[in-house]
């Protein structure tokens, strides 16, 4: 036959469309042609193939050869392709069965050997074709990434004769098992949240925080556990599930960060404060993912946060609320997911020490309100808890007892996600505006407290339904059906930064 066809799948965003690879075979002067949309890399596989096919022991057809991806307006990048357009090739020239390749998908770059070398971006398109129900055929250095997904059917080979003798029947290509050892989550040791001393409103707000998937602000002079009590953050957090865990894997394939030893855990990404926006939220004339996706499922913390650029700080608000981000560029628009957890430290004032009851602050009252004016109203409304982590006189510190161990926090934590995940499938800082007033149960007398807070504190929309977020999630730590006045008070004063800052007018 002169005709084959091959599949395989792109890379956008975290998605895997259906590629069709076209091999036609005719007369005229002898060349390979690539069609639909290949960016550089692609367009550079016919000498690849070439020479691949050639040191492999197979004659290269000396005709006109038309390779095309389809569809058409589909941008096709990487090497990926490679195998599939060389046994495309090998099956229009009739030196393979054609007859088996619709069974399969290929995916893998060859060198001029004919060795397959791993690609990036192998477990999206692995859950694309478990649901398509074809099997993927893909180098043995991308085995395991693609096994993940327990519902896919994977074989792995070393070398392009392999491929050709298993399509010959020769011999057979067992399908790849990712090892039971290696499926099951191995969590990192974690800092334990025992190691912080005293500070018992900041270690309560964090417990909240990861009850509930809260957003996370610690105010006070440098010194004082901020950073420390951040990264213990994911210690106390619930297991993720399953999908969870696909869904952070698959963003660390696609941006080439693949490792089998991070299946399971959480992601944490601190950047730091000279972070450009397209580094915190992705972009790039190949979109790739940003900080805020690959810290999807996971944690972002933002240390010294008025030290980030302000236009910078704005691109968040946008994924805050909606938990995804879409980058658009001239050929392409791609989607990331980044419902990431944000827990951000900050000093009070430029020189740390506004408020602080053990060292005068040297900064006058302007330079204050300026240092706080790097951060927006808007961005601020969309941090559910605000607190103020003050200073311990050393007597104090050496004295206090140590807290609750990370196990002892995350057994409770697990528990009121579970409700949560009973009561509605999501977390409490995941609710819309109606999912929240048909499960709140607010008391009337708590509603009569927060309307009266509303009205003192002069607090918007936004920040009311989120106050009511972080009551749901404190009634369910403490295993209440309804939101009462202690639930809707401890949440109030949790939101402490408005009132922290009202010093500088007194």
């Amino acid at each position: 036959m002169t005709l084959a066809v091959i599949y395989s799948r792109a890379s956008v965003g975290i998605d895997a469309p259906e590629v069709r690879i076209e091999v036609h075979l005719t007369n005229g002067l002898p060349g390979l042609a690539i069609v639909g949309m290949p960016e550089t890399a692609v367009r550079e596989s016919k000498d690849r193939v070439r020479s691949a096919l050639i040191n492999a022991g197979f004659e290269y057809p000396q005709r006109r050869i038309t390779v095309n991806l389809a569809p058409a307006d589909l941008p096709k990048e990487g090497g990926r392709y490679d195998l599939a357009i060389a046994l495309g090739v090998l099956a229009a020239s009739s030196q393979i069965p054609a007859d088996r390749l619709s069974d399969f998908e290929c995916y893998g770059e060859l060198s001029l050997s004919a060795e397959l070398r791993p690609v990036s971006g192998i477990l999206p398109a692995a859950l694309a074709c478990a649901k398509a129900g074809r099997t993927m055929l893909v180098p043995s250095g991308n085995g395991d990434e693609a096994s993940l997904p327990e519902a896919n059917k994977v074989m792995t080979a070393a070398h392009l004769l392999a491929v050709t003798a298993m399509l010959h029947g020769q011999e057979e290509l067992p399908l790849h098992q990712l090892e039971a050892q290696k499926r099951h989550t191995k969590l990192r040791d974690q800092p334990d949240l025992a190691d912080v001393k005293g500070q018992f409103q900041a270690r309560r707000a964090l417990e909240i925080a990861a009850a509930g998937n809260h957003h996370l602000l610690l105010v006070g002079p440098p010194g004082t556990g901020k950073t420390l009590l951040a990264s213990r953050l994911g210690g106390i957090l619930p297991k993720m599930s399953e999908q969870d865990a696909l869904e952070v894997m698959a963003l660390a394939s696609v941006s080439g960060r693949f490792s089998m030893d991070e299946w399971g855990q959480r992601p944490f990404r601190s950047p730091h404060h000279t972070a450009s926006g397209v580094a915190l939220v992705g972009g790039g004339s190949r979109p790739k993912p940003g900080e805020i996706s690959l810290a999807h499922n996971g944690i972002l913390f933002l240390d010294e946060l008025p030290e980030y650029d302000r236009r910078v700080l704005e691109v968040l608000r946008e994924p805050l609320e909606s938990g995804e981000i879409h980058i658009s560029r001239a050929t392409q628009q791609v989607r990331y997911p980044s419902r990431f957890q944000l827990v951000a430290a900050m000093n009070p004032c430029p020189c740390g020490y506004f408020g602080d009851n053990l060292r005068a602050c040297r900064c006058t009252a302007k330079q204050v309100r300026n240092y706080q004016s790097r951060l927006s109203g808007p961005l601020l409304d969309r941090i559910d808890l605000q607190v103020a982590v003050t200073s311990l006189p050393p007597e104090q510190l050496a004295n206090v007892s140590p807290g609750e161990s990370s196990q002892q926090v995350q057994a409770r934590v697990t528990e009121a996600h579970q409700r949560q995940l009973a009561r509605s499938g999501k977390s409490n800082a995941q609710l819309t505006g109606r999912e929240l007033d048909s499960q709140i149960n607010l008391q009337d007398d708590a509603s009569q407290l927060l309307q009266q807070a509303m009205e003192q504190l002069g607090l918007s929309p936004r920040s009311y339904h989120r106050i009511l977020k972080v009551a749901r999630t404190i009634a369910d730590l403490a295993g209440e059906e309804t939101v009462g006045v202690p639930a809707v008070s401890e949440a109030l004063g949790l939101r402490q930064l408005d009132r922290y800052l009202q010093q500088l007018t007194h």
